[in-house]
């Protein structure tokens, strides 16, 4: 946070400050991948092999169509083109349409979206989940 014009209080627009890239297998989108803690700048920093995003309110903007343009645009960025899987929690509809909009652009980029078809059943609650092997 810094001062304005007229001492009032002015947010910077980035999340992670600049600085070297940090490589990590695994990484959960913080908040719920809400764009007011991701951007571009996480991308560029924060690579990983796996990124889950969760959240599944619309009315939150959860998952935000922002923080996952801002995946395509950040890992255009990077020096190598590795894979990367990206691993929603939930069907949203903000995921569907995000998916089938930049497609093209995903494949480009080394980056799968993986559907996940199989559920586990606990006691007696059930719930979709993905096996990952790091």
């Amino acid at each position: 946070i810094s001062e304005g014009p007229g001492n009032t209080k002015v947010a910077k627009s980035t999340a992670v400050p600049p600085g070297p890239p940090v490589y990590l297998d695994l990484v959960y989108i913080p908040n719920h991948s809400n764009s007011k803690n991701v951007d571009v700048e996480f991308f560029k920093r924060v690579r990983s092999s796996y990124y889950v995003v969760s959240g599944n309110d619309a009315a939150a903007e959860e998952p935000s169509r922002a923080v996952l343009d801002s995946l395509l645009e950040g890992k255009a960025q990077w020096e190598t083109n590795m894979q990367v899987t990206l691993i929603p929690t939930h069907d949203s509809e903000v995921m569907r349409e995000w998916y089938q909009e930049t497609h093209e652009k995903q494949q480009d980029l080394n980056i799968m979206v993986l559907a996940s078809s199989s559920t586990v059943v606990m006691q007696d609650e059930s719930f979709p989940a993905c096996k990952i092997e790091l």
